[in-house]
């Protein structure tokens, strides 16, 4: 799919950019080669490639999950401005 110069135009007056003839010419060969790299990518038969979650083959490495800080809850709690069955009040913002 190649685009003319005319679907350029379009696509920049649909997208509400302002382009002059030289932009325009600049994009319409960049985009052109990129449908061109696409085409290729499109032709290429993929139907015994198992798909990848990433390029390489890599393990993220990971702790091991264990509580590392202490329970302050209580102590919290002592300088909060309202609490209530062990939760925090809060003045009310909608009505």
């Amino acid at each position: 799919m190649a685009l003319t110069h005319q679907d350029v135009l379009h696509i920049a007056r649909l997208a509400r950019l302002r382009v002059s003839a030289e932009e325009a010419e600049t994009a319409q060969t960049q985009l052109n080669s990129i449908f061109g790299l696409i085409e290729q990518m499109q032709a290429i038969n993929t139907q015994d490639i198992e798909p990848m979650s990433h390029a390489l083959d890599v393990a993220q490495r990971l702790r091991e999950d264990k509580v590392t800080e202490s329970d302050q809850r209580n102590k919290f709690q002592t300088i909060a401005p309202a609490v209530e069955n062990g939760l925090y009040l809060v003045p009310k913002v909608i009505e």
